[in-house]
């Protein structure tokens, strides 16, 4: 039984980290190589998409979504999805879809005469399921080797940890304080 719940916490744990890894923005250090629009047919993996855009029918079974087309500082190649989050979720409240395309459009670049931009994105990418992260905004800066501080990213795991850390701790006081000791009360000298 011992097994069973360590296997429990394992899988709620790492739901957990998922959960927060897919959620909180980060940030790539890449060149814009190119800016497109395709038509998407959602499917199976259509929990990974945005909801339909704010202001459009969103019963509609397809839609065009604006892709930026990148190369990673350490020479991979990424693609980001570009689509509004509305009032949904996750709250990145994005409501700019075409002016972060044209900004990516605007800061195309080539090989041989770079512009290095701070892509700042949730999500994960995965080929093999047509999964892209959605590119949440653009910034050019100064090279390749810029390094970003994830400052909102901290701040809200120090919260949560901190929350639950005090929900934990009152609740081990109230248990042996409370249910624990009723508990010896009502036993005592059963034994």
């Amino acid at each position: 039984m011992v097994y069973v719940k360590w296997v429990f916490r394992v899988c709620f744990w790492l739901l957990v980290i998922a959960f927060f890894h897919y959620t909180l923005p980060q940030h790539d250090i890449a060149r814009v190589t190119d800016t497109y629009e395709k038509r998407i047919d959602f499917g199976e993996n259509s929990i990974f998409w945005s909801s339909a855009d704010v202001g459009n029918d969103p019963t509609v079974t397809n839609r065009d979504v604006f892709f930026i087309q990148s190369r990673l500082s350490n020479g991979r190649v990424m693609v980001y999805r570009n689509e509004d989050t509305g009032w949904g979720w996750p709250p990145y409240f994005k409501f700019d879809t075409s002016n972060l395309q044209a900004e990516a459009a605007d800061l195309k670049s080539s090989a041989e005469a770079p512009k290095w931009v701070a892509i700042k994105h949730y999500g994960w990418r995965n080929e093999f399921l047509s999964i892209f992260p959605n590119a949440v905004s653009v910034r050019q800066v100064d090279g390749p080797e810029v390094t970003i501080i994830p400052w909102f990213n901290i701040a809200v795991l120090t919260i949560l940890f901190a929350t639950y850390w005090a929900i934990r701790v009152r609740w081990i006081r109230f248990r042996k304080n409370r249910i624990e000791a009723k508990y010896d009360e009502w036993t005592d000298g059963w034994g």
